[in-house]
């Protein structure tokens, strides 16, 4: 009795080279199984390289995650620092007639002050800063201070004038323009 393969040609289903291919490929699979050490110590190899693979890519996400929280934390440290700064150096006490207003987070707002104080904020000695919708009175200085960590909790820092240099030839200059329009 003729074998399947014999059988196949006869019948035109397959050619000879594909015949010889799959005798290859059966006895290339037999002599696998007969050597089985090789193939497991192959497959072990495999399972250790993704092992590794595995391992590698786990300290990595675990990298970007300590560096986005170490992020985190500064900010927040940051933060803080700024509102120990304004809560230690604002200026209480200067509730007034006066009315100053300002832009905070979109909004305009208004702060009574007395006339010493509103005149020491227009001239640029005093500056309004704000953090957490709270707002805070302190001096240029520590404005100037609180601008170098974080520009944006600067509210209203206006620039000093000079009363001594103004122009003598200036036709308006018996006229003082103010720097914040009363409403």
């Amino acid at each position: 009795m003729a074998s399947l393969q014999e059988q196949l040609l006869k019948a035109g289903l397959t050619t000879k080279q594909k015949a010889r291919q799959a005798n290859t490929d059966k006895r290339k699979k037999n002599k696998q199984k007969r050597s089985g050490a090789k193939v497991e110590t192959s497959l072990q190899e495999q399972v250790k390289q993704d092992l590794a693979k595995a391992q590698q890519a786990k300290q990595e996400k675990d990298a970007a995650l300590n560096a986005e929280k170490k992020q985190q934390l500064a900010m927040k440290e940051q933060k803080l620092r700024i509102l120990q700064i304004l809560q230690h150096h604002q200026i209480t006490g200067v509730e007034g007639e006066k009315e100053y207003n300002y832009t905070f987070n979109n909004v305009i707002k208004k702060l009574h002050l007395n006339a010493m104080t509103y005149q020491a904020l227009v001239n640029g000695r005093l500056a309004l800063c704000g953090q957490d919708d709270v707002t805070y009175i302190v001096t240029k200085e520590t404005a100037e201070k609180l601008a170098q960590l974080e520009p944006e909790v600067i509210l209203v820092q206006n620039d000093q004038v000079d009363d001594e240099h103004t122009d003598e030839e200036d036709p308006y200059a018996a006229y003082q323009i103010p720097d914040d329009l009363m409403w």
